[in-house]
Formats: C-alpha cells, structure tokens, sequence
C-alpha cells in the first residue's frame, strides 16, 4: 500500500484521472466527519467504478427505501465513478474509499461503523474487511465473478482469501464462480446471477423517448456505436465513409468526450455529421452522424438503435455494457477480447451478439444485419429474451437480508 501510494501520487502529477483520486482521498474524512453523527446508523455500498454502481444500484435503491432513517455511506475506487456519481440520491455522502492500510480501515470504520456492507462483484479490500469482520460487522459480496487465475485461488493468496472470508454471504454470477470459491472451503454462496439484468429490466418501465434522437433518426434504420474507443472508431468511419447508403443513420457515443477527440472523430467524417453540444443549430434530420459528446443518456439512445455495436474490446479497456442494448431487443457487434466478460460469452453463445477483429469481419456482419430484416430482428429478440430469462437476482439478495 506504502508503494501504490507513492505510484499513485507521482502519477497523479501527468495524469488528470489519478489527481482526481488523490486529491479526492485526502478529503475522504472530512467528508464522512461533517456527514455522519456518532449517533446514525449507517450501511456501507463499496463499488470499484461506475459500472458496478449501476450494477449494485437495484440492491442499493431496495434498501434505500427500506432503511429510511439510515446514512448510506457510498465509497468508489476510480474516480470515473465518483465524479459522475458524487451527488447519487441513494447515498448521504459519497466518497473515495482511502487506501487499504490498518489506519485508514480503523479510522473508517470508527467513524462509518455500518449495520452493513454490500461489496460489488470483485473490488476487494483486505485489511477494511478484515478489521470489519473482527468488529462483528456484516458484509455481503454481490454479483460476484471469480476465474481460476486469481490471486484468491493460488497458494500466495491467503491474505486475500482471508478478505473472502469476511462475508458472511456472497452471491455469484454463475456456477463456475461458486465452484471456485468451495475450493477454498468457502461454502456460503448462492448463485444469483448479475443484477445487471435486473437494472437493465427496469429501463423499460421509464420513458425513453429523446426527441432530438426521433428527429434525427427520421424513421430511418439506426446504427448506435455506444461508448467507443479509437480502434472502433476507425471501423465504423471506415464503414461510414465507403460502405454506408443513403437511408441510413448513425449515431456514435464516445467514451472519451474531450472536445479535441470528439473535433478529431468529426473530422474523418465524409459525411453531413452533428454534435450534440451543437444540436439546436441544425436541422438534425439532414445529417447522417449524430455525435453524442455528453455523458448520461446513451442507456436511452439505445431504445432507438436497429443494430448495435459496443466498445472497448477491440482494445484494451474492457468491454462496456453490453446488457444496455440488448433489453431492447438489438443485435449487438464487439471486439475480440471478451473473455472476462460472462454475460457477453452468454449472448455470443445464444446468437444475439458477434464478435469481430477486423475491418472485413465488422463490414461483413454490419451488412447483413443491415440487409436481411428477419435476421437482424430475429437476432435482437433472442438478446431480449435472455435478458428477461435471466434477471431475478435483486430479489434473491433481498431475501436472504429479509427486507421483501
């Protein structure tokens, strides 16, 4: 820890992102001093970054709504979770969870001293769960994906097993999760599933309707490129550019919304194209691209996509949410690198997702989705169907803490 605080502190000097985690852990206990009384109850939600709040978030809002008179203490590691989720309504005080030291987790934990903890699928900190566990707190993992390959499962993993340990209860994703964890004598687990399904489920019981998206889209087909990465942009460009007719449409979402990325992506287009820091300026339904250069709305953006491609697994960043598209019945493309992502092997297997590698690859299933209708709806509806076949672990969870 003493090492990954020096790193951490002389790369926050050229990098914008580990500043903001550095500066924001030295506010850490002022902020839990000013929001917290010795007298409150509290429970604690720890996620690693943004996705597994979202993932955590159906849990996180059940038991919101049950403990009213509680202080819910909300700790991020990254902060691409903590900046866009600092202000979330479910949580009285949002933080930067301090490094895992002995001083930090007593100093935490005498200030929080939570009724419980929820873990999101595989953030794990040692020495705060152990110092938990010695003071009789409970703590519970959810959606938690292990592989054979963790440090947990190797013979110099024991401190990290004695993390695992710590919790009285921990729900896995699938059953190969479970299995690993009973090689280690952990026995109390359930297999749940990913509450991701279940979050998901629940955008189609909100209005998902984006005028300016009706009106660029002008009931044309709609090709939606959801948080991508340079190696996809290329691809989709590429395509645009030489491949793409006149009746249709795209519109593309970069993970990266600094405006000399969003100018530089613009700039390869050879086609009508419009930004959405500029949208009132343009008759929408005359461009061809619409680039979202906004954070917040791609989740609804989706509900308006005929085909849809995913970023991150073409590179090295991790794939992103492919479970988004898919509950509205939308065949989705990726990347190759998909292999620590179970939900994408789960849609690849049950044929509403492709991955690809190339150009010719990308082109390839693009136009056949493009041109065979029956395909293209066939392929989305078994994407919707596996979503709604596999939600249902919210309510799990929420059974085994007795609050339905």
């Amino acid at each position: 820890m003493q090492l990954a605080e020096v790193v951490l502190n002389g790369g926050a000097l050229v990098n914008d992102k580990l500043k903001k985690g550095v500066e924001g852990r030295k506010n850490t206990f002022n902020l839990l001093n000013k929001g917290i009384k010795p007298s409150d109850k509290t429970l604690w939600f720890h996620c690693a970054s943004l996705g597994e709040y979202e993932q955590g978030l159906p849990v996180f809002k059940a038991l919101r709504d049950h403990f009213k008179n509680h202080k819910i203490i909300l700790s991020f590691f990254s902060p691409s979770g903590y900046e866009i989720r600092k202000n979330s309504p479910i949580a009285d005080v949002v933080i930067y969870l301090p490094l895992d030291t002995k001083n930090n987790a007593k100093r935490f934990l005498d200030i929080v001293n939570p009724e419980l903890t929820i873990f999101v699928k595989y953030d794990i900190w040692p020495v705060f769960l152990i110092e938990l566990k010695k003071r009789q707190g409970r703590a519970i993992l959810i959606s938690a994906a292990f592989r054979e390959n963790q440090s947990f499962f190797k013979w110099y993993g024991k401190p990290l097993r004695e993390a695992l340990f710590a919790f009285e209860h921990i729900f896995t994703q699938n059953e190969e999760s479970k299995n690993l964890l009973k090689s280690i004598n952990y026995n109390h687990v359930t297999v749940a599933g990913d509450t991701r399904y279940d979050r998901v489920t629940n955008q189609l019981d909100i209005d998902n309707t984006l005028d300016f998206i009706e009106n660029f889209k002008d009931d044309k087909l709609c090709v939606v490129a959801g948080s991508t990465w340079p190696e996809g942009e290329s691809l989709l460009i590429n395509f645009i550019n030489e491949q793409a007719n006149k009746d249709l449409k795209f519109i593309i979402a970069p993970h990266q919304i600094k405006q000399e990325k969003v100018k530089q992506l613009q700039s390869q287009l050879q086609v009508p194209s419009v930004l959405f820091s500029k949208k009132e300026k343009y008759d929408l339904s005359e461009a061809k691209v619409f680039i979202i250069d906004t954070i917040g709305i791609l989740t609804k953006i989706y509900n308006y996509a005929d085909i849809a491609y995913v970023g991150g697994a073409l590179g090295q960043t991790g794939l992103h949410n492919t479970l988004e598209p898919a509950v509205f019945g939308v065949p989705i493309i990726i990347g190759k690198h998909y292999n620590k992502f179970p939900e994408a092997k789960a849609l690849i297997n049950n044929g509403g997702m492709f991955s690809i590698s190339s150009q010719n690859e990308f082109n390839s299933v693009l136009l056949s989705m493009i041109k065979n209708k029956d395909l293209r709806l066939q392929t989305g509806h078994k994407n919707e169907a596996f979503i709604k076949k596999n939600k249902g672990a919210v309510v799990q969870i929420l059974n085994y803490l007795r609050i339905l």
